[in-house]
């Protein structure tokens, strides 16, 4: 025992002793590479450093000296990186030649290594370097690639830099209109990013391509481009950017020429000039620098190389006896630490489960959480969007009896624009009404006879002041051999087409919106149709294209400053064309526009009926028959009582009011009226209630529920009520004065109950 315990004393210190030395040797190595290591980023610094100052020797010199050091490691990423830093300085000195050749020897070390983001902005220099070289098609692919690795891995930031690499690229081929869309693309990102260099560059080149344009009689492209310049300045001026306060210059003197101006041009271009000259000598030192420090870095390469094949192979010999050594007790250490972790394996798997019963629980309740929010939300939308319709039935009424008035010209322009803003807020009420019914799967399709072709014009009626008022041509392409009749609800398509083409209309600026239909498939029955929308405006980045039909989301929080909207279109769409049993489609690229398309099958219907649509509203009201008919207002808020009376009085009705139902059965009972208006929630007893109690005496009257109830979910629950007919708050005045005329007339039969 006593032997066996000294041998174990002793086998155990030689090992220690082995473990020590094969650390040791392990620390020297790795001790020697980080100096390496080191060297090269303090001299990588150094340049950088040197570059912010434009002093371009010192960053060569820096360069070259990690260069020395580059040929000791054998890591090809810090080879690449080397050369691609090499590259971006000869690009910034203008020597495109030297740049192209280093940066080829960037993209060979990266080529085959999973470094994506380094091989992608490696394309993007080339790309910009055969740009300025004239190589428009190579730089055309070497961008592409780029692009397409960015968009890969989900690099919003980087991206932009091709995307201006792109503008560059198109206003060097001499298409200024394409490249204003790639720079107005990349110029919010930059902003966001706070990547002021950038974005000054960005609108320096916008402001160039704006000239470029063909000019209309307002010059407003001279404008902008003065616009642009302007706010590039700024940038310029505050962060001290001299390389772009010379391209400056020569901007300046071309608008100074625009603007019949010769003596300011010339002076702008004397500038220039001479500053380039200066600029150009500071450049041709770097370059010649450059060329001498190239001739020494050769030939100690040479040396380091010769010298290092002789160390290599003396080391191998040396190192193969240690390494075996070492290679042994790590494989002892490795059992032993294999063996510690089965142990400590089980005890984790044992609390792995009491983990997960305890996540299944929280999960439970999380879940109930969700439910009780859900529902929460959609009462709050409910509640809400009534509260928001009784001061807009205000808003739009008085706005409607102003107009009336002959109100002076300068006084209708502001009513027109106070009736436009009640109508944007009317539909962002009823947008977030649709949406709500959407997702509690309370919209059902409806079945009827429909021309698509006159429905899609109509559509496009409606937006073209949109589209004039933007600049944009309107194109439709409709295939003649899809049948007249077709059976679907022609209500839902419409509110999709609305708001796709309106999305087009509204992000597109001195474009083109195309709308095309097409036939796919035709069989006895039915027909299956292709509609696609495609516009040239600003387009949606491949980041925001996951989310853009999710309810509340933009393309970006500038373009959404720019453009203005609530997000909330495009998810209607979604849910809309899901319940007809398509799907919605997006192609779309920064800076080239976007194309929506779906595929729809609808029957075909045996006769057209889309005349006597009821969705389709034809308002054929004899004014004459309502003049002196006895009317009854039963509404308790006084302005809106107000508002309705003089609405009705305008045209000749004898009206009266009741501030309550308990009042307006008395008068009912009391008066000779022929027609009520009723107004739903009151104090005491509801509008509901107060029709049951007039139902229970006289079942002849007409009862309109004048409302701003939700209330398509309730119908039933109304005519079941007693009221003949629903005005939803606000209305359109031909509507209202069409539903009473059509109850009058009898078009609705007394409710029996």
């Amino acid at each position: 025992m006593y032997f066996m315990g000294n041998n174990y004393k002793y086998y155990t210190a030689i090992g220690m002793l082995l473990i020590s030395f094969f650390f040791s040797y392990s620390a020297y190595t790795q001790e020697t590479k980080n100096d390496t290591l080191v060297l090269i980023n303090k001299y990588q610094r150094e340049a950088n450093d040197a570059l912010l100052v434009r002093d371009f020797e010192t960053a060569i010199i820096s360069l070259n000296k990690a260069g020395n050091f580059i040929s000791l490691t054998n890591n090809n990423l810090l080879k690449a990186e080397f050369y691609y830093r090499i590259s971006e300085l000869q690009y910034n000195i203008h020597n495109y030649d030297k740049a192209a050749s280093e940066v080829i020897k960037a993209i060979a070390f990266l080529k085959n290594s999973e470094d994506k983001f380094s091989l992608a902005k490696t394309y993007n220099l080339y790309g910009l370097i055969l740009t300025h070289s004239g190589n428009y098609i190579d730089a055309d692919r070497f961008l592409k690639d780029a692009d397409k690795i960015f968009t890969e891995l989900n690099n919003e930031k980087d991206k932009a830099n091709t995307i201006l690499a792109f503008g560059i690229l198109e206003l060097k081929k001499g298409n200024p209109k394409i490249a204003i869309n790639y720079f107005e693309a990349a110029i919010p990102i930059f902003r966001s990013y706070n990547l002021k260099h950038q974005e000054a560059l960005s609108i320096l080149y916008e402001s160039e391509a704006l000239l470029d344009l063909e000019e209309t009689q307002a010059n407003v492209n001279l404008e902008r481009s003065i616009n642009a310049l302007e706010k590039a300045l700024i940038i310029i001026e505050v962060k001290s950017f001299s390389e772009l306060k010379i391209e400056s210059y020569k901007i300046a003197s071309q608008i100074a020429i625009r603007k019949n101006d010769p003596i300011k041009a010339e002076n702008y271009l004397q500038l220039y000039s001479q500053k380039k000259d200066s600029t150009y000598n500071v450049y041709i030192n770097a370059i010649s620098k450059g060329n001498e420090t190239d001739f020494n870095v050769g030939d100690l390469n040479e040396i380091i190389a010769s010298q290092r094949d002789d160390l290599n192979q003396k080391q191998r010999s040396i190192n193969f006896g240690k390494m075996t050594t070492g290679l042994s007790i790590a494989l002892i250490i490795i059992l032993s630490l294999l063996a510690l972790s089965l142990f400590k394996n089980n005890n984790l798997r044992a609390k792995a489960n009491d983990l997960l019963k305890d996540k299944n629980i929280e999960l439970t309740l999380s879940k109930e959480k969700a439910e009780k929010a859900s529902l929460a939300k959609a009462h709050f939308l409910s509640t809400i969007t009534h509260e928001l319709r009784t001061p807009l039935y205000a808003v739009t009424g008085l706005t409607h009896l102003l107009l009336e008035e002959d109100p002076k010209p300068e006084q209708k322009e502001h009513l027109n624009s106070l009736k436009f803003s009640g109508e944007y807020l009317l539909s962002l009420i009823n947008n977030i009404l649709d949406l709500n019914k959407l997702e509690a799967n309370k919209v059902e399709i409806e079945k009827t006879s429909f021309s698509l072709k006159r429905r899609i014009n109509d559509v496009l009626i409606s937006l073209r002041k949109t589209a004039e008022d933007r600049k944009n041509s309107l194109h439709f392409e409709y295939d003649e051999s899809i049948p007249d009749k077709l059976l679907g609800d022609p209500l839902k398509l419409s509110q999709v087409l609305v708001n796709l083409i309106g999305n087009s209309v509204k992000f597109t600026q001195n474009g083109d919106v195309y709308v095309r239909v097409q036939k796919l498939e035709h069989s006895e029955d039915n027909v299956l149709l292709h509609v696609e929308i495609e516009d040239d405006g600003v387009g949606i980045s491949k980041k925001k294209q996951k989310s853009i039909f999710e309810t509340f989301s933009q393309g970006s929080l500038q373009i959404n400053r720019k453009f203005g909207g609530s997000g909330l279109g495009l998810s209607i769409v979604k849910n809309l064309l899901d319940l007809m049993n398509s799907k919605i489609h997006l192609e779309s690229q920064l800076g080239k526009g976007s194309k929506f398309w779906f595929d729809i099958s609808f029957s075909i219907s045996e006769e057209l009926k889309d005349e006597n649509d009821p969705n389709k509203i034809i308002y054929d009201i004899d004014y004459g028959a309502l003049e002196n008919v006895s009317i009854l207002v039963v509404e308790d808020n006084k302005i809106n009582q107000m508002i309705t009376k003089k609405i009705l009085e305008k045209n000749k009705m004898k009206c009266m009011v009741a501030d309550n139902g308990i009042d307006a059965i008395e008068m009912v009972k009391e008066n000779n009226i022929e027609i009520i208006l009723m107004d739903i929630h009151m104090p005491g007893i509801s509008g509901i209630e107060t029709t049951k109690k007039i139902r229970e005496f006289n079942k002849q009257i007409p009862i309109i529920a004048l409302t701003a109830v939700t209330i398509d979910e309730n119908l039933d629950d109304f005519y079941n009520a007693g009221f003949n007919e629903i005005i939803p708050k606000p209305f359109k005045p031909e509507d209202f004065f069409e539903k009473i005329y059509r109850c009058l007339e009898g078009n609705k039969f007394p409710v029996d109950n």
